[in-house]
């Protein structure tokens, strides 16, 4: 199994690398690419359209201003798709969240917070979404999570 990571331009290659470092810590595939859904659309669909959705399971896509690279994604494929808000220069990123979060019945794209914790939670989700099919790294995400609730104290 396999997810793809599309960023619209090559300024957001250092929101996917925390993605590439969770998804290497867990040993699972991934591709990126750069693909400007605004820029070259007929790119964008012929990468979607040449897909292996029997081999990729989940796309994450990271897009900033009007971040119509999520939704174009979700209209072209069937898959579930996961958009990250790009911080932005005049409105921090609010006007990319919105766009993503206000997708037309029937298209779905989930997304997380704008940035990098946004972008981590993206590839957690990813996991968890391949998890539904993959026992193993099912257990991996049981054994993460213990770590993470180990950080939890008690203070009195």
């Amino acid at each position: 199994m396999k997810i793809v990571i599309l960023m619209g331009s090559i300024s957001d290659r250092p929101l996917a690398e925390p993605i590439f470092e969770i998804l290497k810590e867990f040993d699972v595939s991934y591709e990126g690419r750069i693909i400007s859904a605004h820029r070259s659309p007929d790119a964008l669909r012929n990468f979607l359209k040449d897909l292996n959705l029997k081999e990729t399971k989940v796309i994450i896509a990271i897009a900033g201003g009007s971040a119509a690279l999520p939704g174009v994604v979700a209209s072209y494929i069937d898959i579930p798709v996961i958009g990250i808000p790009v911080p932005t220069k005049n409105l921090g990123g609010i006007d990319s969240l919105l766009s993503m979060t206000q997708m037309p019945s029937g298209v779905p794209v989930a997304t997380v917070g704008i940035g990098e914790g946004g972008a981590k939670n993206a590839g957690y989700l990813a996991l968890r979404i391949l998890a539904l099919e993959d026992e193993n790294l099912k257990e991996k995400l049981a054994k993460f999570k213990e770590k993470l609730a180990e950080g939890v104290r008690r203070l009195d």
